[in-house]
């Protein structure tokens, strides 16, 4: 069998054919698709977001990396506990929706636990309250996929004094979203949940896959301090 060429062209139609599953059952089977070489396809978009949250918790976090336990939300294929590893983070608890991502997952052996999970359908687990050290989800934070009011759950999930980072797009289609997002990272602020510690506006996010855009997109990483 010939290797498949993972071109800009290839990429931009499977991801666009994503926008066409509505169900979670859809968007599941869609990653379990994807998953074998969903790891090409990112590289061909330049997608950055995994390297700026990794930079970005590293450059706040104070304590012991190796003995800190991260939860790495939305994990897929591990990309973000890779890049977190070069930090020096070493234990990592992962959770997804899709089975086959999570098989990809553990091969990378970073990870000491894989959950399969939809989150905005089924809570995190109730053990997990105040738990991590740090609580990342990078990618899944946008239109159609994890709703906003999700977020409630990584901040309980997370120990006082720990970090959740997480990323959006900011380009046109994700701009509704994006500011209903900032609008309940603002309100969870207001009520003594988190305070900020850092916003990363970031130009060359990953290349353009809408019809309506060309070049890069942008995206942002948010970095919050539970209190």
């Amino acid at each position: 069998m010939a290797a498949v060429t993972n071109t800009y062209e290839s990429v931009k139609a499977t991801i666009l054919s994503a926008h066409e599953s509505t169900t979670s059952a859809e968007k599941i089977n869609f990653y379990n698709s994807w998953a074998e070489n969903y790891d090409q396809d990112v590289a061909v978009l330049d997608y950055s977001a995994p390297s700026h949250a990794a930079n970005s918790v590293a450059s706040h976090f104070r304590g012991d990396r190796g003995a800190a336990v991260v939860l790495d939300v939305a994990c897929g294929t591990g990309l973000v506990a890779k890049q977190m590893r070069r930090h020096g983070f070493g234990h990592f608890v992962g959770i997804d929706g899709s089975e086959a991502m999570l098989e990809l997952a553990k091969e990378t052996g970073l990870y000491q636990n894989l959950k399969q999970s939809m989150l905005g359908e089924e809570p995190l687990p109730v053990q997990w309250a105040g738990l991590f050290d740090v609580v990342v989800i990078v990618g899944a934070l946008s239109d159609g996929q994890v709703p906003v009011c999700a977020v409630r759950q990584l901040c309980k999930s997370t120990k006082p004094g720990g970090y959740v980072c997480m990323t959006t797009r900011s380009n046109r289609d994700n701009v509704e979203y994006k500011a209903a997002l900032e609008h309940e990272l603002k309100q969870m602020e207001d009520e003594g949940l988190w305070c900020c510690a850092e916003v990363t506006e970031v130009e060359d996010w990953e290349r353009a896959v809408s019809e309506q855009e060309e070049g890069y997109i942008t995206g942002v990483v948010y970095l919050y301090k539970k209190l």
